[in-house]
């Protein structure tokens, strides 16, 4: 149920972080790769030696989501290919930390539109494609803070929170015509993203003792629900979002 062997996946952000662990996840579950990236370079880069280890197909794009146009050109341009990707995933991001009272419009917009306009208009497009075939997966990189309000990321916050519900309202359309909307909520990884809490030791210390786990996460703590999501083994799985925590949400 788990066997990629044959699918095309698109994955956004995987030059580092998560994106690369998912991106090595679904290449060694059998999937072809198309990767997306700001600075992803179309020649050797750890992305794409990690996919062609695997025995797959890579492809490399760079693409900044915080451009519209570069966004709407990429799509464009992927409904170009033939074949199409079966799996799309959404996990292009960034965040700016500032406290609400002093939160500049210019990082409101940037994380708006990298955290939430861009991956609804590339699966608007890439989506639709998938809704013509009758089949398709569509994961979204969600956060904690799709169920919590954070403190000093009121954009990323508010872009996360509409991604969970953007996941509802596209199953509620989508689930019938064969495609399956889902998003992963990571829990605190250890990636370029969470570096300043990691180098506050009293920030730091207060989030791992409110992990059951006892740990952050790596990014490879991600793959197991990224193949699971893109695979038939989720066929019947529409409009979730899947915390991968370490517990937090049930503290």
């Amino acid at each position: 149920m788990f066997d990629l062997t044959g699918k095309l996946a698109l994955v956004t952000g995987c030059r580092r972080g998560i994106g690369l662990a998912m991106a090595h996840a679904l290449a060694a579950a059998g999937a072809d790769l198309i990767g997306a990236s700001a600075n992803l370079p179309p020649g050797e880069s750890e992305v794409r030696a990690r996919v062609e280890s695997a025995g797959r197909m890579f492809r490399a794009y760079t693409v900044d989501f915080s451009d519209r146009g570069q966004t709407t050109a990429f799509a464009a341009e992927i409904l170009t290919l033939d074949p199409q990707p079966d799996i799309l995933v959404n996990n292009a991001g960034t965040i700016v930390r500032a406290p609400a009272s002093v939160h500049p419009d210019e990082a409101w917009n940037l994380v708006i539109e990298t955290d939430l306009s861009a991956p609804f208009i590339l699966t608007r497009e890439i989506g639709n494609a998938m809704v013509e075939r009758g089949a398709g997966k569509v994961i979204f990189t969600a956060s904690l803070l799709s169920f919590q309000g954070g403190v000093n990321v009121a954009s990323y916050t508010a872009a996360k929170s509409g991604l969970a519900g953007l996941v509802r309202a596209l199953a509620n359309e989508w689930a019938p015509r064969g495609v399956n909307v889902n998003a992963i909520a990571p829990g605190y990884v250890e990636t370029d993203n969470t570096e300043a809490l990691r180098a506050d030791p009293a920030r730091a210390r207060a989030i791992l003792e409110r992990i059951p786990a006892g740990r952050w996460a790596q990014p490879e703590d991600l793959a197991g629900a990224t193949v699971f999501l893109a695979s038939s083994a989720s066929d019947y799985v529409h409009g979730t979002v899947l915390a991968v925590d370490g517990g937090w949400l049930g503290r």
